[in-house]
């Protein structure tokens, strides 16, 4: 078993179950005890604000704040740099327990020993 998974989502209220489905992964690593580092990048960067989670409805599936929070809690979630800037978000703006980085940081967290990287 990978000893870290990397999770890039990309889609977001455009494409719900692609979206629900990395948040869903992302959880249920998280509980299952696996380090976990989740990605928000293209229209997923919206969620790194305070209440946009709480917009997103996929009937069938989990809500969608309660799998960020339960990332947030056990692992480590990333807003992209240049999908913030274009968006203009800003570090001020977004949830407590996320943070800015950019392709570099993703490189370096896919390429690790023992990572396994997904991209929905």
């Amino acid at each position: 078993m990978a000893k870290k998974l990397v999770i890039k989502v990309t889609a977001g209220a455009d494409a719900p179950e692609r979206c629900s489905q990395a948040f869903t992964v992302a959880s249920v690593a998280v509980a299952s005890g696996v380090e976990v580092s989740l990605w928000l990048t293209g229209e997923s960067s919206w969620f790194a604000l305070p209440g946009r989670a709480a917009e997103f409805e996929l009937p069938h599936a989990p809500p969608l704040p309660d799998l960020l929070d339960a990332v947030l809690a056990g692992g480590q979630v990333t807003l992209c740099t240049q999908c913030a800037a274009r968006r203009d978000i800003t570090e001020k703006e977004i949830l407590d327990g996320v943070r800015i980085a950019g392709a570099q940081v993703f490189v370096s967290e896919a390429m690790a020993d023992g990572a396994q990287a997904l991209v929905y």
